[in-house]
């Protein structure tokens, strides 16, 4: 009797009178159980996006495990899907900025040597931004996590005013911005061969708005191998994205299509190449497109403030769930 006595689990009870029986391995002082402290401790971090918290609340039959009304969760789900469009070419922006840098560095070409930022440089660091932001709304929105939404919100309401103040300085420094940027073409000219990236940006430019330098075609005296003075091959030179006449039977790229043309008197060589600098055209430009442009910056800051409005109407709703738990 005695054996069979020990050999029996020992029986506690708790505060309820409910019995748990406990082995000789088990430990005598715990007056919380497990569970209950891990519940516990859910709760106290908020943590709506842990496995099985959803569940063990509405066990519990606390009142934040209810779900959001059907106004708030399409709200919800709007902002989750937007951020999760948006932060799909960001974070290709980014990628492409890597891979760029990493060319370069590979290459053994400097960064940042031919103008005071490096193309990629920026491309990267703000891709790496707005993927940070986007994705803070997304996992904000999708975890119901006010901390996250918060950061977002905070984010899109700097950018706004980061808009707005540069907005104001475009429209009051229009003259000096004009001037600094038709002096970065004087310096892309100058160090063309310089940076890969600044030789594809500086062709595109040329090749979208059918010009050649920054004011004529003869700025492109400026650079060192383009010079007629240059004991180079390409001296008197011009690069190709200059060329009326690019490709040859619409098939091959003639790379040489600009050499000796700035020999020629303007007569001849407006038959070889563009004589109109990208200046005058930028500028010509720019005055065509201001409506587009401004309804895009009109459309642009609509979308941050209807992100906001999302947010704030979902921070409310969460703040609603909490004051019914407590």
């Amino acid at each position: 009797m005695m054996a069979e006595e020990e050999s029996r689990p020992l029986l506690s009870q708790d505060a309820a009178g409910q019995e748990y029986p406990l082995t000789r391995d088990s430990l005598p002082a715990a007056n919380i159980t497990y569970p209950t402290l891990w519940k516990d401790q859910k709760g106290a971090w908020g943590c709506r996006c842990c496995p099985g918290a959803k569940h063990q609340s509405w066990r519990g039959g606390q009142a934040s495990s209810l779900p959001l009304s059907t106004g708030s969760s399409c709200v919800k789900y709007l902002i989750f899907l937007s951020n999760f469009l948006f932060s799909l070419p960001t974070l290709l922006a980014l990628a492409a900025g890597l891979w760029g840098l990493a060319v370069k560095r590979s290459q053994g070409s400097g960064w940042g040597e031919p103008l005071p930022t490096d193309p990629m440089l920026v491309l990267m660091l703000g891709g790496l931004v707005v993927s940070v932001v986007s994705l803070s709304g997304c996992l904000g929105a999708f975890c119901e996590n006010s901390c996250l939404l918060h950061c977002y919100y905070g984010a899109v309401l700097s950018c706004l005013a980061l808009e707005a103040l540069a907005g104001a300085l475009v429209v009051t420094l229009w003259d000096p911005l004009q001037d600094s940027l038709k002096r970065t073409l004087h310096v892309a000219i100058i160090h063309y061969w310089n940076d890969p990236d600044l030789h594809f940006l500086l062709d595109q430019v040329q090749l979208g708005l059918q010009c050649c330098g920054a004011e004529s075609y003869q700025d492109w005296q400026q650079n060192l191998y383009f010079n007629c003075s240059s004991p180079g091959v390409q001296a008197c030179s011009l690069p190709a994205s200059c060329c009326i006449n690019l490709q040859e039977d619409r098939a091959v790229v003639n790379t040489q299509c600009g050499f000796g043309a700035l020999h020629l008197d303007p007569n001849a060589a407006g038959q070889v190449v563009y004589l109109q600098g990208c200046w005058p055209v930028l500028q010509e430009w720019l005055r065509g497109n201001v409506g587009a442009i401004g309804g895009c910056a009109v459309a642009v800051v609509m979308i941050q403030g209807t992100e906001l409005l999302f947010t704030a109407c979902l921070l409310r709703a969460l703040a609603v769930h909490k004051a019914q738990r407590t």
